[in-house]
């Protein structure tokens, strides 16, 4: 049970991981977010990253916290995965 439940954990992670590069790239092509793709990946991201932008300032134009984002979440499931086995 507790196996099945860190696979849907792991799962959940893996999506954020492609909602974030999916927004991310988005954000080249529809900066405002008025597509409605674009509208609810901010929606499912915006949470993770408005913390990690008020830590981290961007550099220029560009927002690091996108990629500060992926590493802690890959960290967390690498940290799940160890937990399984």
């Amino acid at each position: 049970m507790a196996r099945q439940i860190l696979e849907i954990l792991i799962l959940l992670l893996n999506l954020l991981t492609y909602a974030l590069i999916g927004r991310a790239l988005l954000s080249w092509f529809d900066p405002r977010m008025q597509w409605g793709i674009s509208r609810i990946l901010a929606d499912v991201t915006e949470p993770i990253m408005a913390p990690l932008r008020r830590v981290i300032p961007p550099i220029g134009m560009l927002d690091i916290s996108f990629i500060v984002a992926i590493i802690l979440i890959q960290v967390l499931e690498r940290l799940l995965i160890q937990a399984m086995y």
